[in-house]
């Protein structure tokens, strides 16, 4: 029985503002339900900064059912940790294999690579990025959690730093996961950052925006 091949992934981008060969490459991955333009939204701001940068916004692999023009990494139907762990690994090799063939094009290394995601999006950032056997320059989550129980040591196999970011009035992702995932990167070593934003629900505010530029700036030298 013939294997069904690996779904490719492909969405938005801005090219470098320096009109240039990009240095760096940021891949924005966004939640549930959406699609890569939505994300694509951050990088005017960021690419002043970064003006060799270049950022990418792939639509996940699957069609949303019920959201027009929206994608899933992994359906939601089973909101249990265990469930998300296992939707997040399915996802992985799609998003590895895209990873590997974007930093291939442009000949750049994963230390040239910052991981950005939002809720659904930044559980997929957590799982890969910290699986990559070469560590990525950075990654920042937006309004997202572990997609598992905890975060098993032997499977961690690079410890990038770490922006996580999220409101204190989210009712999608509580805030509590931001707390669990702080905790759970602190216990193994990860040199992380966090931002609670009061009142905010699942979202991102000029705050938030704000903080992720600076990250991205910093571990992108």
């Amino acid at each position: 029985m013939q294997q069904s091949a690996m779904p490719q992934l492909d969405g938005p981008k801005r090219l470098p503002a320096s009109g240039g060969k990009p240095d760096s490459v940021v891949v924005l991955l966004h939640g549930y339900g959406s699609n890569g333009a939505d994300l694509l939204s951050f990088a005017p701001m960021w690419q002043r900064m970064l003006p060799h940068t270049l950022f990418v916004a792939p639509n996940a692999p699957e069609r949303c059912y019920g959201a027009p023009g929206g994608y899933q990494w992994w359906g939601l139907q089973d909101l249990s940790r265990a469930a998300l762990a296992a939707g997040a690994a399915r996802a992985a090799p799609v998003l590895d294999a895209y990873l590997d063939g974007l930093l291939a094009k442009h000949g750049l290394s994963d230390d040239r690579l910052v991981l950005t995601g939002f809720s659904q999006g930044t559980m997929m950032a957590l799982h890969v990025g910290v699986r990559r056997a070469r560590a990525v320059a950075g990654i920042l989550g937006y309004s997202g959690m572990i997609a598992g129980p905890s975060l098993e040591a032997d499977a961690v196999r690079s410890k990038p730093p770490v922006l996580l970011v999220h409101g204190d009035a989210d009712p999608v992702v509580p805030v509590s996961a931001y707390h669990h995932a702080v905790s759970e990167l602190e216990r193994l070593g990860f040199p992380i950052e966090g931002h609670v934003s009061r009142g905010l629900g699942h979202s991102v505010d000029p705050a938030g925006l704000q903080l992720g530029s600076d990250f991205v700036t910093r571990v992108l030298g």
